[in-house]
């Protein structure tokens, strides 16, 4: 159970699955390394698999203070990969996790060898927000209410469903941290809303693969074409039918299509 030592002494926890190349699989806001259980496996047949607990989740440290930032999370995979022993890695982020890649390969270009962004934004302005309907879905008084808007905008209802038949009472890992501090969830909010990389995204120097489901209403599916659009060379893979949790509801069609760009030579 390794543990890296961040920029401000926070512990962040870790994990190495597999073999190959290194891969770090980064997990969306206020979720931990569980986010990837469902398809990890995969990743990990053919790479080394890095996944890692994110400040204030899991079993890193939760540090009560302003230090939640995506820039500040990429700084975090930077020391585990520093721990870790490993100098340049594949990195694959989805949601928050896109955005923490964008700023790890912008800032340390060095350090990243194939990149790939699902369903994330390149945030501030120019990112494409998600609508008032959403917006009033997950805001709601309710926790059961929210758990089921928050369902229903990661899968579809045909697979939910199917899911509830065959697995009833099933967990899913792309809900959040249950364990998390309120401040922890506040502090993972900020980092999201605050998130603008439009002026670094041109000095991404990795080849980078946008993934996006079609009918990704909580992250919008515009935000594809923008990041695609303003990283050199990018290119765009769209999951038909897909919402946000196209990795692991649509991982017969999205996995292999990764798997391949990732093991491209540079």
């Amino acid at each position: 159970m390794p543990f890296a030592e961040a920029a401000d002494g926070a512990a962040i926890h870790y994990e190495l699955h597999g073999s190959g190349a290194p891969l770090v699989l980064l997990s969306g806001q206020s979720n931990d390394h569980h986010w990837w259980d469902p398809v990890r496996a995969d990743f990990a047949a053919r790479f080394t698999t890095v996944v890692m607990d994110h400040r204030g989740t899991g079993r890193s440290d939760r540090p009560d203070t302003d230090t939640y930032s995506t820039p500040g999370f990429a700084r975090d995979v930077l020391a585990v990969l520093d721990h870790a022993g490993i100098g340049r890695a594949h990195v694959y982020g989805t949601s928050m996790g896109g955005r923490v890649a964008q700023w790890l390969a912008a800032d340390f270009p060095g350090r990243v060898g194939r990149l790939v962004l699902g369903c994330t934004s390149p945030g501030g302005p120019h990112g494409v927000e998600r609508g008032p309907d959403v917006r009033k879905a997950l805001t709601q008084a309710d926790p059961d209410a929210v758990r089921r808007a928050l369902l229903e905008l990661m899968y579809t209802p045909a697979w939910l469903a199917e899911q509830e038949r065959a697995r009833p009472g099933r967990e899913f890992h792309t809900l959040g941290d249950s364990t998390m501090p309120a401040y922890a969830r506040r502090g993972h909010l900020r980092a999201s809303a605050r998130h603008d990389a439009w002026d670094a995204l041109p000095r991404i120097e990795a080849p980078t693969l946008v993934v996006h489901g079609t009918d990704d209403a909580f992250n919008p599916t515009a935000n594809a074409p923008l990041l695609a659009g303003r990283i050199p060379d990018a290119r765009t893979l769209l999951v038909p039918g897909a919402r946000h949790a196209y990795f692991e509801e649509f991982a017969d069609v999205a996995t292999e299509p990764v798997l391949a760009f990732l093991a491209r030579s540079p």
